[in-house]
């Protein structure tokens, strides 16, 4: 009796043993993107997974008849026998340069593999194999330049206009490390990019217009441009008790989280607030519409314009500096509660509270254009809706970080904010923008 109960056991190991070593379930492997051209650099986001014995192996390899070239292999090393001995999971991005491979042009066919850490197989483990036929690309979409800006100045609108030859999946103007995306112009193979420098850039060291297709190749083509430096402007506010007393409160309510003396706070949204706001500004322009929602000049509101664009303020409490922030936009005092109209044909992307700005309105007018309304008594609008060029959107007032009822009104490419004296002017829309695209 006994010798059987050990027997038992014994036998009871040796099951669980060969199920927890010897198990069939295969990883699962999901390829996040569809591939059919290989040529350049591209990035296929990939998701891997194993619950039981984990990830041994994950192998990219591409082939063309006889030949097969490895673009990736990753290894892991066994971590443990009778639980999982690799990665239960493997979500990342891997950049493929299928150039490197020696692959001519035409059909070819890439094999991704994953494998797992059971001894199943032979002792190779289970295998997951997807194989995706492809079309080997290694030729540049060709890029023609017909329109580019010829002076540069920080905080201004550039624009590019450019033909590609082939249809591009991504196209753009490339300033240094900062990509602006272009749109069509609703003409054959021509696009048109429109981009800008901060308040604060130096001269750029490379300008260019790029395209990318299906492939990842790139095609490029320089264009020069003449960097204006802008004359700095300076200003100083003066801070008091009263002013503390008045804004710090309505603050409090949105950031609890604010600790310290008037100062400290007043300090704390100043900084930290503003750069959340101006995070949250760059995300809600990130994703333009693609036409062209604007017309003609933008309006301005009438009024007495106060602060200007990139005015340098230094902020003083008793007599002495305590901060430096730059203003970007135009302050235009009116009435009390003046009514706020839109200053072109656009969609309403953002309607709602946002720190140091108050109560906000952000208009898309497509291409990589917004313009931006703040310090708002109330909106009368919602974020989706397509507003006319002079309609009715607010009322002016004191929310935010505002001293005295006023609207401050801001003009963005690709969330950067520029100076809205050029998009009021009807010459410089003549002569800067609708012009270039005449000349395509």
């Amino acid at each position: 009796m006994f010798f059987a109960a050990v027997a038992t056991a014994l036998l009871l190991a040796a099951i669980f043993v060969a199920y927890r070593l010897f198990e069939f379930e295969k990883p699962t492997l999901a390829l996040e993107k569809q591939i059919k051209f290989l040529g350049g650099t591209i990035e296929l986001p990939l998701h891997a997974a194993d619950q039981k014995s984990g990830i041994r192996s994950l192998t990219i390899n591409l082939t063309q008849g006889e030949t097969e070239a490895t673009l990736l292999e990753r290894r892991f090393q066994r971590a443990a026998w009778f639980k999982s001995a690799g990665p239960r999971t493997l979500k990342e991005k891997v950049v493929i340069d299928a150039q490197k491979a020696g692959i001519r042009q035409g059909e070819a066919e890439l094999v991704v593999s994953v494998r797992d850490f059971s001894l199943n197989g032979l002792f190779k483990g289970n295998a997951t194999v997807q194989r995706l036929p492809v079309i080997m690309d290694t030729v540049p979409p060709k890029v023609s330049l017909v329109h580019g800006q010829r002076v540069v100045q920080p905080g201004s609108t550039g624009l590019a206009v450019y033909t590609v030859a082939e249809q591009p999946q991504r196209h753009g103007v490339l300033i240094d490390g900062a990509f602006f995306s272009g749109f069509s112009t609703g003409k054959k193979d021509t696009y048109v990019a429109y981009f800008a420098l901060p308040w604060n850039a130096e001269p750029p060291k490379r300008t260019r217009i790029v395209a990318f297709d299906e492939a990842g190749n790139e095609g490029a083509v320089p264009f020069a441009a003449t960097f204006k430096k802008v004359p700095e402007k300076h200003d100083t506010i003066t801070l008091s008790d009263q002013f503390f007393q008045q804004k710090i409160p309505e603050f409090e309510q949105h950031y609890p989280e604010m600790r310290g003396t008037p100062l400290e706070k007043y300090l704390y949204i100043n900084n930290k607030i503003r750069q959340s706001n101006a995070q949250t500004i760059a995300q809600v322009c990130a994703s333009p519409e693609p036409t062209q929602l604007w017309s003609d000049r933008f309006l301005r509101m009438p009024g007495a314009g106060r602060a200007g664009f990139a005015d340098q303020r230094t902020y003083l409490y008793n007599g002495q500096a305590v901060d430096n922030q730059t203003h970007l936009g135009v302050d235009i005092a009116s009435t009390a509660h003046a009514e706020i109209r839109a200053a072109n044909r656009g969609k309403v992307v953002f309607a709602e509270y946002l720190g140091i700005y108050g109560n906000v309105i952000i208009i898309d007018h497509g291409q990589g254009v917004a313009s931006l309304y703040s310090h708002l008594s109330s909106i009368e609008t919602s974020a989706g809706t397509l507003v006319e060029k002079n309609q009715p959107i607010g009322r002016s007032g004191t929310s935010g970080m505002a001293g005295g009822d006023h609207l401050h009104f801001s003009m963005l490419i690709h969330g950067i904010f520029v100076t809205p004296i050029e998009w009021w002017d009807q010459h410089w829309i003549n002569m800067t923008i609708k012009s270039a695209l005449n000349e395509s």
